[in-house]
């Protein structure tokens, strides 16, 4: 039908096409906008109510945009429908619109998925000092899509939470206290048993060493150019490295006033003479 200005004064006109129009166009509207507000408001409820059932934030608050997102995509559908769009064409091309985006962004939901499972399985919380794949540091965050650390030269680094989750995992400081495994190594020419008896005393004049677990000092090996001490003392979580430290410098400094000998790599060259090097020599 073609619309002029006096076709549209036809009241027959105005009846049959324009009114219905107004109504779908107004229905739709309506749909579009209650169905907004409603959405919205269920996503609220939705995401306080995982939160109030102890639900980590991070994943109630990614859950409730999922199910907000898709309550739009159905609620627009329906808009549509009430227009007298064909919805299957508009459902289809929606889906093939999912799929081609899925496809393009295949490394990033791989890190979805990765974040949704730290987030269920916690292996680590915000604060923990914790080491994947070689890298030390503390995190930051915990995000669906990457984890941040900090690392101890005191750089942020990011990391995708597949490379995350797809790799071992250690907590270092989950757990309240560490044990240190030292290797300390003394001259076949020292007095083992003074040796260890000078172990078995730094550890129990330092406080921070704990008494429960008990320190202990083992022989281990004889090596090619020492014997070795295995020296495992425990200590707090956060007092772990001061004092792991300090004590190695403690062992040194002691093992040289108490005449003990760590050994160190050394080599001995050996120069013979050859006749060569005889008639080299006279000639000069």
């Amino acid at each position: 039908m073609n619309l002029d200005l006096d076709t549209l004064k036809d009241p027959q006109v105005l009846a049959e096409f324009l009114l219905p129009l107004a109504t779908s166009l107004l229905s739709s509207l309506a749909v579009l906008f209650i169905g907004l507000m409603v959405a919205k408001w269920l996503r609220n409820m939705l995401k306080r109510g995982m939160t109030k059932g102890k639900m980590d934030e991070t994943l109630a608050g990614f859950l409730s945009k999922v199910f907000y997102g898709l309550a739009v995509a159905v609620i627009v559908i329906t808009a549509l429908g009430q227009l007298g769009v064909n919805t299957t064409s508009a459902a289809a091309l929606l889906g093939g619109a999912a799929l081609a985006i899925g496809l393009s962004l295949q490394g990033q939901l791989s890190s979805l998925a990765a974040g949704v499972m730290l987030i269920i399985f916690r292996p680590f919380k915000k604060g923990d000092t914790v080491q994947v794949d070689g890298l030390i540091g503390t995190v930051q965050e915990i995000n669906i899509i990457n984890t941040i650390l900090t690392n101890l030269e005191n750089q942020v680094v990011t990391l995708p939470n597949s490379s995350v989750f797809g790799n071992t995992i250690i907590n270092i400081t989950t757990l309240p206290w560490r044990r240190a495994n030292l290797t300390i190594g003394i001259s076949y020419g020292s007095d083992l048993r003074k040796a260890k008896a000078i172990l078995e005393r730094l550890m129990a004049e330092d406080e921070r060493i704990l008494k429960d677990p008990a320190p202990a000092v083992w022989v281990t090996e004889l090596a090619d150019s020492s014997v070795n001490f295995a020296v495992r003392p425990c200590m707090n979580t956060p007092d772990f490295w001061a004092t792991r430290c300090e004590l190695i410098e403690k062992i040194k400094l002691t093992f040289d006033e108490e005449g003990i000998e760590i050994p160190f790599p050394q080599m001995d060259v050996h120069v013979r003479d050859t006749p060569d090097s005889e008639a080299a020599a006279t000639k000069a």
